[in-house]
């Protein structure tokens, strides 16, 4: 089983590229993480490459202002990849006409796309980049929504595979939740963000524009999340460093303390075979 790692930059002279997560690793969506950007902006010193992947379902402009509102050190990354930047191709691939679900911060998704946002009678495919209200609304609120979806038989394209984030101390519903009622309804989903391979294929793309040839074995994924960061990288052959304190931190960790023998007992439960963990990225 893994051991814990003090410093990323003990492992730095291993790598020529970091995918790292973005929420619940570089900040918990109202700060920014002590020493994460630090750490990352200490390999990028190094030679390395860092590439942020994010099921965020906004364009990377969007994650962009976010992180330099939450205060992200810019010298932190070179690139970002989001889901919402890879969800265009299968929204461009689909219907026409589309029934939008999520805030209105993001419609800029739909931004240069040859698309109209109609009502459920006309539309040939949903889009979902979240709740329409996630501070007050619960995914079960939507069963009636989704039953219409599936008697119309329309695709149920996902801009987030997030279940769930943090939000300071809570939990958060994502478009995931709403995606894996509807699968459970026996709709169809199309999902291209983590931990599908799209996203990874969109983040080594990046990798090599800066790093020339970087082999895979050469990058080292970082992230929090079982099904999105630990999945998506395990399953794209990547080295993985878990951090514990995300969205599972409750499942092992006694007021601020991690208990290491339940931290390694979860991760065996849920397959994940990361080569060293984390408390908090620094």
């Amino acid at each position: 089983m893994p051991d814990r790692l003090e410093r990323l930059a003990d492992l730095n002279a291993d790598y020529d590229a970091i995918f790292c997560d973005v929420w619940g690793v570089l900040h918990n969506g109202v700060e920014a993480r002590p020493f994460a950007g630090e750490a990352l902006s200490t390999f990028r010193r190094g030679g390395g490459a860092v590439v942020l992947l994010t099921n965020s379902p906004r364009r990377r402009t969007g994650v962009k202002e976010q992180l330099d509102h939450i205060g992200v050190d810019p010298q932190a990354y070179d690139r970002i990849v989001t889901s919402g930047d890879v969800t265009r191709d299968l929204i461009s691939a689909g219907s026409d006409n589309i029934y939008f679900i999520g805030p209105d911060r993001d419609f800029p998704l739909l931004d240069g796309l040859d698309v109209n946002v109609t009502g459920l009678d006309d539309a040939g495919a949903v889009v979902c980049t979240g709740l329409y209200d996630d501070e007050s609304e619960t995914p079960d609120q939507y069963a009636s929504i989704l039953r219409d979806f599936k008697a119309r038989d329309l695709p149920f394209i996902c801009a987030n595979p997030d279940l769930v984030v943090e939000r300071g101390e809570r939990l958060i519903p994502c478009a995931g939740s709403l995606a894996a009622l509807y699968r459970d309804m026996g709709g169809q989903t199309k999902i291209s963000g983590k931990p599908h391979a799209p996203i990874y294929e969109a983040a080594l793309a990046a990798a090599r524009e800066l790093r020339p040839g970087v082999d895979k074995s050469r990058i080292l994924a970082i992230g929090d999340g079982m099904p999105t960061d630990v999945k998506g990288a395990q399953d794209f052959g990547l080295d993985l460093l878990y951090i514990s304190d995300g969205i599972h931190a409750r499942d092992y960790t006694d007021g601020a303390v991690v208990d290491e023998q339940k931290l390694l007992a979860f991760l065996e439960d849920h397959g994940a075979r990361p080569i060293r963990w984390m408390q908090r990225l620094r």
